[in-house]
């Protein structure tokens, strides 16, 4: 946890594409899926913060690696549906970072999405796994070790190789994750 957010993973893929190498779009979350970490986010975890963000017209941020000094795009949508936190932006390719993003995601170096948040309302269930309820999300970020294995980028058309190796670097960023909780 750095700056007090906390961050949770996922990987591009189920229903993210990246079009002409700068268009994002698709789940950064799902509902009702455990992550690597044993939480699991809620239907209308993310509607308040996304009402108050609205309202005072700011925005979620685009950053690479939840480093708040290097943003890379914007994110034009976000919005919670049935499924999940849905995303829609733009790779800033005048910026070296986003640049740099945008061939890392072609070649299927990078094909993780991270959502950088706070906790407002958690429980715990009885297998010991925190429900997330409500959420104050202040960014997504594209990241090499995703924690939700279900969210990643693809390119359009392309089948993500090394799914093995994805969960093993998705499984070790979980238990670092956790250890930094302790």
């Amino acid at each position: 946890m750095e700056n007090g957010l906390e961050h949770k993973f996922a990987r591009f893929g189920d229903g993210l594409e990246v079009q002409d190498g700068t268009q994002i779009e698709g789940y950064a979350s799902l509902f009702g899926r455990s992550d690597q970490g044993g939480d699991v986010v809620q239907k209308g975890a993310y509607a308040a913060s996304l009402k108050a963000l609205m309202a005072s017209g700011r925005a979620v941020k685009m950053l690479w690696q939840h480093d708040p000094a290097q943003p890379i795009g914007i994110w034009d949508e976000v919005r919670e549906d049935a499924r999940g936190l849905w995303v829609k932006g733009r790779l800033l390719t005048d910026v070296d970072k986003g640049r740099e993003a945008a061939t890392l995601i072609a070649a299927g170096a990078i094909d993780g999405l991270s959502i950088g948040y706070r906790t407002v309302k958690a429980t715990k269930d009885n297998k010991g796994q925190r429900l997330l309820q409500e959420l104050e999300l202040w960014e997504v970020s594209l990241v090499t070790f995703p924690m939700l294995p279900s969210a990643r980028v693809s390119a359009k058309g392309e089948t993500p190789d090394g799914d093995m190796l994805r969960e093993l670097a998705a499984t070790l960023e979980g238990a670092r994750q956790e250890l930094k909780r302790e």
